[in-house]
């Protein structure tokens, strides 16, 4: 038993490095797209019923005029004052139609109460065209709504919500009903976009290209974009030739960048940032303030200028309290503590991996880490771009 956990350190330790040495690669496929090849984005009003008593309520004009809009397409007629719409929730739906779309296809779609509505727990969406930025209708929407979790409360307003109850999603609850003319059959040229750019990853993809089909296939034309012909072999098989173009690998380049959140304390490295000689040093400010009430309660029949009694009377030679009063003065107790530090020297030419493990090493928190990369950034010793979300 002892001999596996020798054993498994190692085993861990080559399997970084094979990840390490196999994950500088990356399929073309992965890092770029086509011009023109793209997703678009539709979007609905919708009505969501057989809620349980979880709808909107009153105040929500809208949701009672489509009520009443949609019982009339049916010929129905009805007096909108005269509905109630605690079971019905109004809610915009929104789904992302794929490129080469075509009639038939199946997609998912997002709701999402635009009204005053608790839940969309159990409800069914009704017909609901969706539209494009055109105005032109182009998938049609119904069907269950799921919303992953549970909203309950009682009458006194305490309650327990699991998830966002009042967003839902129907899966495969589209149907495309327009398609979108795309075609790639007898294309002489194509433009691929980076998703990261960078003068180096363009002319990598270049270069990769044409070792396969020729000098003069590609031709990178900015960071972030490449031209490319389409052999004569290939002009009526444009699909295989992409194929073959997405399984070709190439090292990425990255920019050295240091991404910041401070809403949550994340901090992300790239590799390639380098820091220059720099002295650090970070300590910490602690301020605790106390608060506390104390309370005098006077004795009873206690004599006239005591703490917290009123003045006495005299009736017939004996001394009556006038009655006494209770005083609360507060008090606060103030404690400041500066944390001690020691003074980190770190050598020109370090990463800023062996940075980080060495603040690790006297305790430097990811809050901390924030503020000192940010001091360093201002002091021009971190080499690389410090973005702060």
């Amino acid at each position: 038993m002892c001999g596996r956990f020798r054993i498994l350190p190692l085993i861990i330790s080559a399997l970084i490095l094979f990840l390490s040495s196999e994950g500088d690669c990356a399929r073309i496929k992965d890092i770029v797209s086509i011009k023109g090849i793209r997703p678009n984005q539709l979007f609905g009003y919708g009505l969501v019923i057989g809620l349980n008593g979880s709808g909107d309520t009153g105040g929500t004009s809208f949701t009672i005029q489509g009520l009443a809009n949609m019982l009339e397409h049916v010929g129905i007629h009805v007096n909108p004052e005269d509905l109630k719409v605690k079971n019905v929730a109004a809610v915009m739906v929104n789904a992302t139609l794929p490129p080469f779309a075509r009639i038939g296809k199946k997609i998912d779609v997002t709701l999402s109460s635009i009204g005053v509505a608790k839940s969309l727990q159990g409800g069914t969406l009704l017909l609901t065209p969706l539209k494009g930025v055109d105005g032109k209708v182009y998938a049609l929407s119904q069907g269950s709504v799921t919303i992953g979790g549970f909203s309950a409360g009682g009458a006194a307003g305490g309650g327990v919500t699991k998830n966002h109850p009042t967003v839902g999603r129907i899966s495969g609850g589209a149907t495309v009903e327009r398609e979108i003319p795309l075609s790639l059959n007898n294309r002489k040229e194509l433009t691929i976009i980076l998703n990261n750019p960078d003068f180096g990853t363009a002319s990598g993809i270049a270069g990769v290209i044409n070792s396969k089909f020729g000098d003069d296939i590609a031709r990178p034309i900015d960071s972030g974009t490449l031209k490319f012909r389409i052999p004569g072999l290939f002009q009526d098989r444009v699909v295989d030739f992409l194929a073959l173009i997405g399984k070709l690998e190439v090292v990425p380049g990255s920019v050295a960048k240091v991404i910041v959140n401070e809403r949550t304390g994340t901090v992300v490295i790239g590799e390639n940032v380098k820091i220059s000689k720099v002295a650090v040093a970070h300590g910490n400010l602690s301020i605790q303030i106390k608060e506390s009430n104390e309370v005098s309660q006077p004795a009873p029949f206690a004599p006239s200028g005591g703490r917290g009694s009123a003045p006495t009377q005299m009736e017939g030679g004996a001394i009556v309290a006038s009655g006494g009063s209770t005083v609360v003065s507060p008090d606060s107790d103030l404690d400041v503590s500066e944390e001690k530090t020691r003074l980190l020297l770190v050598p020109e030419g370090k990463t800023i991996g062996q940075l980080v493990r060495a603040l690790n090493a006297i305790g430097v928190t990811p809050r901390d880490l924030i503020t000192i990369l940010q001091a360093m950034k201002a002091a021009g010793a971190l080499q690389g771009e410090l973005e702060i979300m």
